[in-house]
């Protein structure tokens, strides 16, 4: 059971922000205090972001609503990257540990996305989805990597 410990914190913080409406979420007046001198704004108005059928930019919708938006994705790559995590460790040394943390950590994104859908303010996005399996898939192959980094360097020292 320990094993499956932070796969379940990971899906209770999940439940609990996906049902949460926008305006609840919103970080809008902290990014407004943080960044008052507005930094990187030169270099984040380079940015042209297609989402949604449209174009999501520091001219479209403002420097702090585009902050708040890069943020946004930015947990959905974390989030689901360790979400994805815990399924791994959690699988154990199983075969295919890898594979069943990324689709099943795919599976949970749509299964949000479809929660997401009931909460007032929020909609289905196709787009999270990928962005929360990308997240799943570089957090468990930098794992995979490091695990096996360190298995070669154990085996040429025991030689």
């Amino acid at each position: 059971m320990k094993k499956w410990l932070i796969f379940i914190i990971c899906l209770v913080v999940l439940v609990i922000s996906s049902s949460m409406t926008y305006e609840q979420q919103s970080i809008l007046p902290e990014l407004e205090d943080l960044l008052a001198n507005k930094p990187l704004e030169k270099q984040l108005s380079i940015l042209k972001i297609p989402y949604w059928g449209t174009i999501v930019s520091v001219e479209e919708r403002g420097y702090f609503p585009f902050v708040e938006f890069l943020i946004r994705k930015l947990t959905h790559f974390i989030g689901f990257g360790c979400i994805a995590l815990g399924l791994y460790f959690a699988w154990g040394k199983r075969r295919f540990a890898a594979s069943f943390a990324i689709v099943g950590t795919a599976t949970i994104a749509v299964l949000d996305e479809f929660h997401q859908s009931f909460t007032p303010g929020r909609t289905m996005s196709a787009q999270d989805v990928l962005v929360d399996t990308a997240g799943a898939i570089v957090f468990v192959s930098l794992v995979v990597a490091v695990r096996k980094i360190l298995k070669n360097k154990r085996q040429k020292a025991q030689l």
